[in-house]
């Protein structure tokens, strides 16, 4: 499985605290509802050229984590 902490981060300072891809101002929820949307990950680096496919299998494995993980709390703690 990727580690997506290597490209996601949390930062107060950065689109209101929501996770987003390192370096950029995309949030993993628009990736994720654009893999839900049935775009492929071609389509979504095409609208968002400053991603890659490594970033958008990164946030699935955060969406997966996410579900496992019992305290969210912990979360503001990544990055």
């Amino acid at each position: 499985m990727i580690d997506w902490q290597k490209h996601i981060v949390v930062d107060p300072g950065v689109c209101h605290g929501k996770p987003c891809i390192k370096g950029t101002r995309v949030m993993v929820s628009v990736i994720l509802d654009n893999l839900a949307d049935g775009l492929s990950i071609d389509e979504i680096t095409k609208e968002y050229p400053s991603l890659t496919s490594q970033a958008i299998h990164a946030s699935q494995a955060y969406a997966a984590w996410l579900t496992n993980e019992e305290d969210l709390i912990s979360l503001r703690k990544v990055g």
